[in-house]
C-alpha cells in the first residue's frame, strides 16, 4: 500500500520521461564512461546513460519493479529540478533544496517527500559513487502518526454489494485474507489451497512469504471464477498467446511453466501484451488502478462518509480479528509484519472513546436527557 500511497503523488511516468528528455539535448550528457562505472576502459563497448546504469542498479539489488519505477522518475525530476548542471555536478546544497521545493510549492506529503530521499541517497551513493553527506538539519520529514480507518462489517457488506467480477473478490479477499493490493493482484492459481483453506503469498512486502486464511465464503466464488480463467487460458494456448512472468531464473530453466495452468494469474488483465523484446505474447495481472477505481466507486455509492480504499479492507481484517479474540502475535503472522509494533496500532483502533472510557456526559440517561 505505502507503495501505491507512493505512485500516487509522483508524477507520470511518461511525462516525467518526456520532460527529462527535453532538458537535455543527446544522451551524451547524462552518460558514463567505463572507468566511472568501475569497468575497463577498453572493455565498454558503449557508453550507458545515467537513467539505464540506475535501473541496472536497481534490478542488480534486487528491488521491486514499483520501486524501480519509482526510483527512477524521481530520479528524472531531479535532472530537470538541477537542468542545465548533470547530477555529478550538484551535492548536498542541491538535494536539500530539491527537498524543499517539494515541501513547500509542490507540498507533497512526508511519506513521499522521505521516498524522494531514499531515492536521491541511492542515486548518489550507488551510481554516481558520491554519497551525500546531508550535514546540518536532516531533510526528512516528519510523518504524523495517524490511526487506521477501518469498516465494520456492516460497511464493509454494503461496499462489495456495490462491486461486480473480479474486483468484488478481490476486495473480498483483501477484507478476508487480509492482503495487501498486489498481493491479491499478483496471485498464482497454484497458491491458491481450497483444501487447506489457506493462501500462500509469494514475495510479499520485504521480498517474504507467509501463508494467509482463505476465506470458506469465498471458496465457491473464487472456484467458479477460476473456471473462467481456465477457459481463457485454454484459448490462449490455442492462438499461441498465454504465457506469464515467471520469476528470477525460471523462465530460462523451466520455459515451459510460463505455460500452464498452475503459473497462471488468479487474476489476469482482460487483454495479452506483446513484448516487443522477445517477441512473445503474454497475459499480465489486472492492473492495480482497475480495483481501485472500482472500491472507491463502491464506497462512494454505499453512502459511507469516511474516506475508504483498499488498503481500508486490510486494516479492517485486522480490527476484526482482534474483536473476535484472535492475539495480537497471530494477527501479526497472517498481515505479514515483521514488527509486532506495526500490529499493536490496531488495538488503539479498538479502544474508541478515549481508551474505552464511559463519558459522564452519558450518566443517567445523558446531560441532554
Amino acid at each position: 500500500m505505502q507503495d501505491m500511497h507512493i505512485m500516487q503523488q509522483m508524477p507520470q511516468a511518461s511525462a516525467s520521461r518526456a520532460a527529462s528528455e527535453r532538458a537535455w539535448p543527446s544522451d551524451q550528457a547524462l552518460t558514463f564512461t567505463g572507468r566511472e562505472l568501475g569497468t575497463p576502459q577498453q572493455t565498454t563497448r558503449a557508453p550507458t546513460t545515467l537513467f539505464g546504469v540506475l535501473r541496472e542498479r536497481l534490478r542488480l539489488r534486487r528491488y521491486s519493479p514499483r520501486t524501480c519505477d519509482v526510483y527512477m522518475a524521481w530520479a528524472r525530476r531531479y535532472v530537470r529540478f538541477c537542468a542545465p548542471r548533470h547530477p555529478r555536478e550538484c551535492g548536498d546544497d542541491d538535494v536539500r533544496a530539491f527537498l524543499t521545493m517539494l515541501a513547500t510549492t509542490a507540498r507533497v506529503s512526508a511519506s513521499t517527500q522521505n521516498q524522494a530521499l531514499a531515492a536521491l541517497r541511492f542515486l548518489y551513493a550507488v551510481v554516481l559513487d558520491a554519497p551525500l553527506e546531508l550535514r546540518g538539519p536532516m531533510p526528512r520529514a516528519r510523518q504524523p502518526e495517524r490511526l487506521p480507518t477501518v469498516l465494520s462489517r456492516d460497511e464493509v457488506r454494503q461496499v462489495l454489494r456495490q462491486m461486480r467480477g473480479a474486483t468484488r473478490l478481490i476486495a473480498a479477499l483483501l477484507y478476508g485474507s487480509g492482503l495487501r493490493l498486489m498481493e491479491a493482484c499478483t496471485l498464482r492459481v497454484k497458491d491458491i489451497d481450497f483444501a487447506q483453506g489457506q493462501i500462500t503469498v509469494r514475495r510479499g512486502k520485504g521480498a517474504k512469504d507467509r501463508v494467509t486464511v482463505l476465506p470458506a465464503s469465498v471458496g465457491d466464488a473464487l472456484r467458479a471464477h477460476l473456471q473462467k480463467v481456465r477457459q481463457l487460458h485454454a484459448r490462449d494456448l490455442a492462438q499461441s498467446r498465454g504465457a506469464v512472468w515467471l520469476p528470477d531464473a525460471l523462465a530460462r530453466r523451466s520455459a515451459a511453466e510460463a505455460l500452464t495452468f498452475a503459473w497462471q494469474w488468479v487474476f489476469p488483465a482482460r487483454r495479452c501484451h506483446h513484448e516487443r523484446e522477445t517477441g512473445t505474447w503474454r497475459r499480465h495481472h489486472i492492473h492495480a488502478t482497475a480495483v481501485q477505481r472500482s472500491v472507491t466507486d463502491a464506497v462512494r455509492s454505499s453512502g459511507i462518509t469516511r474516506r475508504a480504499t483498499c488498503h481500508t479492507l486490510r486494516h479492517s481484517f485486522a480490527t476484526s480479528l482482534l474483536e473476535a479474540g484472535y492475539d495480537i502475535r497471530t494477527i501479526q503472522e497472517l498481515l505479514g509484519h515483521s514488527d509486532v509494533a506495526t500490529t499493536m496500532r490496531y488495538t488503539h483502533v479498538l479502544q474508541r472513546g478515549g481508551l474505552g472510557v464511559r463519558s459522564p456526559a452519558d450518566a443517567d440517561g445523558g446531560v441532554l436527557g
